[in-house]
């Protein structure tokens, strides 16, 4: 568990990557917005989430899966995951965020995600 980083993940730092090549600039981990957002691109008022598709429960394979060992705790801990994000999405975009969640799995195709990414942003 000590391996496992929360931040500066692969998946995120090529969605950093990619945006920074389409010109725009951003904030990270703004700690003083709910959920602690990836990306912030503050001049917009857009937000881009990067989660992990097994901590966050994604409809994916990696995200339909589940430990044989300690079940409970890790249906409860990601159950709790899920349920924090939501809370959050409902916050920020009280507050006037437009905002994006990129999913592990969907930066596997660099191509289908930098058009998700370019929409979104001119949107």
């Amino acid at each position: 568990m000590s391996q496992i980083k929360s931040g500066n993940t692969k998946p995120e730092l090529l969605v950093r990557s990619l945006v920074y090549r389409m010109g725009y600039r951003y904030a990270l981990h703004r700690n003083d917005l709910p959920g602690k957002p990836d990306l912030v691109l503050v001049r917009h008022k857009k937000i881009i989430f990067v989660h992990g598709c097994f901590w966050h429960m994604h409809n994916c394979r990696k995200g339909r899966s589940m430990p044989q060992t300690r079940k409970k705790f890790w249906q409860t801990k990601r159950k709790g995951n899920k349920d924090r994000d939501k809370r959050n999405l409902k916050k920020l975009r009280k507050q006037g965020w437009k905002v994006l969640i990129i999913w592990e799995c969907q930066t596997k195709n660099t191509e289908k995600l930098t058009q998700k990414l370019r929409k979104f942003l001119t949107s």
